[in-house]
């Protein structure tokens, strides 16, 4: 356990001083034998706290407790499901402050950041509480006399969450309040780099599930790495699993899946780009490229990786933008003057620094020089400088997706028709941004023939999506949406049901039958 006195409060606070185990059903915590598993805070460098990890005999504990969770689970009735997540809900919202230090400290991303995270949790559940008085279905017109038709939704079973690093609580409650309300029980695999989070949240669970009596199994945990989640993958008994992180772990998690004909909600990667036209208002695009990029050290699947300027505008947008990142204050998270805090690990500092010479490699031009900060303030050895880099789309490294704060900027000096032909031009397609006044170029950028993206705004940037709406991207990002909307269809098997209520027994097509 960490010595650190301020993260120590914290994990009293939120009840799990003592952390070693690495599987949960909820109702109970396993006594875990796999590798041990350090917790190393990327904001100072120390271990906040040790996991043994889950085995396979673990992970099947799980699995078949959720089992027999599902069958009970199921047929109570949405909207009591609705009020365990309405109380949920409230519990989070009590945490709030010391889960969202937990999360800045663990993942490290500034503390409005982590608060901002748990706030997205709050909100996908009470999103959630309304989605449960709905679950709604259609009605068809019968082309036979005396017959109705109609469609439903049913639960699915077990919902396997595999979760990155970079989102530790917000995105499993993406899943989880949506499936728990369909009647679907959850298996989480969260990230080995942020283990004491996915404790936090399914202590705070356990709370209100006990509560109310729900049924040992619908909230499962199992810590451990990647071997952990090709079991997921592979078991015929997870219906479906929702997996967020890189695109080459997502193709091994889809074609997994797929090769069992399972369903996969696949969350990978992003190359998002913001186009600036010579209309844009630079008020709204220093703020909205500069937080695109160096928010969570440009850790977001949805970060600005590179913006796309007119010709007839780029010095001056060139300028305010290296302007405002000399105005930048990197160093701890949890102190809120600081902007930036440091990427997770020392791994991720390599892959910055071996990006930034790539790009230079292929001729690629520093604007604002990257690096690594030294000194008693960057002790883990994991804060950069946040780099902007004038590059080419053509460029293999900016056709890559680096999880760092690098912004590669772009000319384009003919129509809005180039840019977003150099924007979608990478095999990545998540978020897009737009910033104009002109009424034409936003419309051509939201047209069938504009942003191939999941997400396209105007005159926002490319980060930062609320929960309504459903999030997701096309090609390499996977295809999948969560959260808003009707995201919740995932979480349900679609059922076709035909009533016939008259004393003969037509066929359809006017096919005839006689005995």
């Amino acid at each position: 356990m960490s010595t650190d006195l301020g993260i120590h409060s914290i994990l009293k606070q939120l009840g799990i001083e003592e952390v070693n185990n690495g599987a949960s059903t909820g109702g109970k915590w396993f006594k875990t034998r796999g590798s041990k598993i350090d917790s190393v805070s990327p904001v100072d460098g120390k271990i906040i706290a040790s996991v043994n990890a889950a085995t396979e005999a673990d992970y099947e504990a799980v699995i078949l407790k959720a089992q027999e969770a599902f069958k009970e689970w199921r047929m109570i009735p949405a909207p009591k499901r609705g009020e365990v997540i309405r109380q949920l809900a409230e519990r989070i919202r009590y945490y709030k402050e010391p889960l969202g230090r937990l999360v800045s400290y663990e993942m490290g991303k500034s503390l409005q950041e982590g608060l901002g995270e748990v706030q997205e949790m709050i909100d996908i559940c009470d999103f959630a509480v309304g989605l449960s008085r709905q679950l709604y279905g259609l009605t068809m017109h019968s082309e036979r006399p005396g017959h109705r038709m109609y469609e439903q939704y049913h639960p699915l079973g077990i919902v396997g969450i595999i979760s990155a690093f970079n989102f530790p609580v917000a995105v499993w409650n993406w899943n989880t309040a949506l499936a728990w309300v369909c009647g679907d029980v959850c298996v989480w695999k969260p990230s080995e780099k942020t283990p004491i989070t996915a404790i936090a949240c399914q202590q705070i669970t356990k709370e209100v599930f006990d509560a109310n009596g729900v049924p040992e199994g619908v909230s499962g945990l199992v810590i451990g790495g990647p071997e952990i989640g090709k079991l997921m993958a592979d078991d015929t008994r997870v219906p479906l699993v929702s997996a967020t992180g890189s695109t080459r772990m997502g193709k091994s998690v889809g074609a997994a899946v797929g090769a069992r004909l399972g369903r996969s909600l696949l969350e990978l990667g992003g190359n998002n780009a913001i186009i600036i036209t010579p209309s844009a208002d630079l008020k709204m695009v220093v703020p909205g490229a500069v937080f695109g990029a160096v928010g969570t050290a440009g850790q977001r699947c949805t970060s600005t990786r590179r913006l796309i300027i007119h010709d007839s505008i780029y010095e001056k947008v060139k300028d305010a933008l290296v302007k405002a990142y000399g105005q930048l204050k990197i160093g701890n998270p949890l102190d809120q003057n600081n902007h930036v805090g440091p990427l997770i690990d020392k791994d991720a500092v390599n892959n910055y620094l071996n990006a930034i010479e790539s790009a230079q490699k292929e001729g690629g031009k520093c604007l604002v020089d990257g690096g690594v900060l030294s000194g008693e303030s960057y002790e883990s050895g994991c804060y950069v400088k946040p780099c902007i880099i004038e590059a080419e789309n053509h460029f293999a490294i900016v056709q890559h997706e680096t999880f760092a704060p690098i912004l590669y900027l772009l000319k384009y000096s003919g129509g809005i028709e180039e840019a977003i032909s150099i924007q979608n031009n990478v095999p990545q397609g998540l978020s897009s941004a737009v910033m104009t006044n002109n009424l034409k170029e936003a419309e051509a950028f939201l047209s069938q023939a504009g942003s191939d993206c999941g997400i396209a705004n105007v005159n926002i940037g490319t980060s930062g999506a609320e929960i309504g709406g459903a999030f997701g991207g096309e090609k390499e990002t996977g295809g999948g949406r969560e959260s808003g909307s009707d995201s919740w269809k995932i979480y349900m098997r679609r059922q076709t049901n035909t009533i016939n209520y008259s004393d003969s027994l037509p066929l359809a097509q006017g096919i005839k039958f006689e005995l």
